[in-house]
Formats: C-alpha cells, structure tokens, sequence
C-alpha cells in the first residue's frame, strides 16, 4: 500500500462512520450526501489533527510495510473522526435553525 491509498482508505472509514450513525440514528441524519460530506471533512480533520502523534499515513509506511497497529489505530480515529463530524454539522445546523 501507499501513503496516498490509505489516506483513501481513512476518509472512506470515515464516510462509513458517518452514514452509520446517520442510518441508526435518525435524528442525527443530514441524508446520504450530508452524512458523506460531514464523514469526510470529519476524518480528514480528526487524521491531520492526531496524525502527528504518529499514525499518519506516513508513519504507517515508513518502513515500506503496512505497520498493523498504527493503522489500526488510523483506522479508529477516522471512524472517529467521522461520527463525530456528523455530531457537529448537526449541532451547528440545529443552532442555526432553532425551532420556536
């Protein structure tokens, strides 16, 4: 694998991550697309934010091998990150549409 295929593989982790909490839990769907584009800005936010600390894509394939455990722990955060995307588009739309 290369850097690039699993910065791929994480925003698609965290796509999924978002249509699930949006599939299981309705009052927090935005519809397919909102879901997909809060999963994915979610991931790549919450990828670049603890990437640092060491499981980036980079990190993972700096010896040229897949690193199982940094990945597995890649693959958490953007799943992570993707719920909790969802989360907050929904609670920024929510306090800017208040219901009277």
């Amino acid at each position: 694998m290369t850097d690039t295929l699993i910065a791929i593989i994480s925003i698609f982790i965290g796509i999924l991550g978002a249509n699930l909490v949006g599939f299981f839990y309705k009052k927090y769907s935005l519809g397919f697309t909102g879901n997909t584009v809060a999963g994915m800005f979610g991931s790549i936010f919450f990828i670049k934010l603890f990437g640092r600390l060491g499981f980036g894509p980079k990190s993972i394939m700096l010896t040229g091998e897949v690193n199982g455990v940094l990945f597995t722990i890649n693959v958490m955060v953007s799943f992570l990150g993707g719920v909790l995307g969802l989360y907050f588009i929904k609670w920024v739309v929510r306090k800017l549409n208040p219901k009277p």
